[in-house]
């Protein structure tokens, strides 16, 4: 991995929000020589005001500066805007994301995914391209005139129909899979939640593998399964990919055949940290409420699990349930755990007992 890239962060004025911001930088290979904020990242011509854009770009020019990285999502118009100005690449949030997918592929669908989710990225910029060509806007935008810019994106929708084609044998391989383990009478427990809350640590624990665990961000790009005995009763465990806030909708799609192993599971462990504030908690939870949302996956099936409750006193942890709602309705289908202690994994093993089994083989598709 290439590292030590100096770059300049621009992001917001919110510590854990910035915090983040930087982790996903470093774990592309950054290195944040400098930290600009403003409340609004998302104005017309440079995602920031304009003093703040010269101010961005005199510290590129007196820092020795190699990249920028945009804390949001850019237009490609503003990215172009901001690039010229400060005349310096400009990796904003999704770039980011997807330089760290890259990085973390480790199996052949992996790669096929983030490939694919690079050229839908890529094709948005295209388009943008020749559409500011046809109106003799900056004509030979990012060096690509009308009629080359428009071959680009053909060629661009052709490799993207073909890695389609791909993904979509590699789900009916998975369609043949999961019909197996139906047969053979193993019942699935998916395990998900926001990147680095522990979710691998937690399958480790509880199925005995030794799986790689990183505190970088997207450790987990693949789903791993494996199966454990649940007091005499074999249920097959899923370590899925990590999600996190912003994640486009073209991500996701791009992961599908992957996630779809949630559509399908009997239970979902749905992994949360409790040792972090309530607004972090709160995002955490938004967020993976959205991917199983656009998944149409049935919150219905989710075991809340709070990781790492040996870090927070047992009253703060409550509160912080409270307050996201969790505990409304008296919900029982929630557990404090320390995966990294083992505290409180026999009443998760036994919560996931008591949800699966109680109408045995039924799976859930809602």
């Amino acid at each position: 991995m290439t590292t030590n890239r100096s770059a300049l962060l621009i992001t917001y004025p919110i510590e854990h929000v910035a915090s983040e911001a930087k982790s996903l930088a470093e774990s592309a290979g950054y290195s944040i020589s400098c930290t600009v904020t403003q409340k609004h990242l998302t104005r017309s011509k440079f995602g920031i005001g304009k003093g703040k854009a010269d101010e961005v770009r005199e510290l590129v020019k007196s820092s020795n500066i190699e990249y920028v990285i945009f804390d949001e999502k850019l237009k490609p118009t503003q990215q172009y805007n901001l690039a010229k100005l400060c005349e310096i690449d400009i990796i904003d949030r999704e770039k980011l994301i997807l330089e760290i997918f890259r990085l973390r592929s480790n199996s052949e669908e992996s790669k096929i995914q983030i490939k694919l989710a690079e050229l839908h990225y890529e094709a948005v910029r295209i388009k943008q391209k020749v559409r500011l060509a046809k109106r003799g806007e900056q004509p030979r935008l990012f060096g690509l005139g009308q009629y080359d810019a428009q071959v680009h994106l053909l060629d661009v929708r052709r490799r993207i129909s073909v890695l389609r084609k791909k993904l979509l044998k590699e789900e009916k391989r998975k369609l043949v899979q999961r019909t197996g383990r139906a047969r053979s009478g193993f019942p699935t427990v998916s395990i998900i939640g926001y990147t680095s809350v522990g979710k691998t640590t937690l399958f480790n624990f509880l199925t005995g593998e030794s799986k790689l665990v990183g505190v970088e961000l997207f450790t987990t790009l693949s789903t791993s399964s494996r199966i454990a005995n649940i007091n005499g009763k074999k249920v097959m465990f899923s370590d899925t990919v990590g999600f996190i806030s912003k994640l486009p909708a073209y991500m996701i799609d791009a992961f599908k055949s992957t996630l779809q192993e949630l559509i399908f599971s009997n239970a979902i462990l749905l992994v949360l940290d409790i040792s972090q504030n309530y607004e972090i908690l709160r995002k955490q939870l938004a967020s993976s409420y959205t991917v199983l949302i656009h998944l149409g996956v049935s919150v219905a099936k989710i075991i809340y699990v709070f990781n790492k409750a040996d870090l927070v006193e047992p009253e703060e942890a409550m509160e912080k349930c409270k307050q996201l709602g969790i505990l409304n309705e008296g919900n029982k289908n929630y557990v404090m755990i320390s995966s990294k202690t083992g505290m409180n994994i026999r009443a998760l093993l036994d919560l996931v007992r008591s949800r699966i089994f109680v109408n045995t083989m039924k799976v859930d598709n809602s």
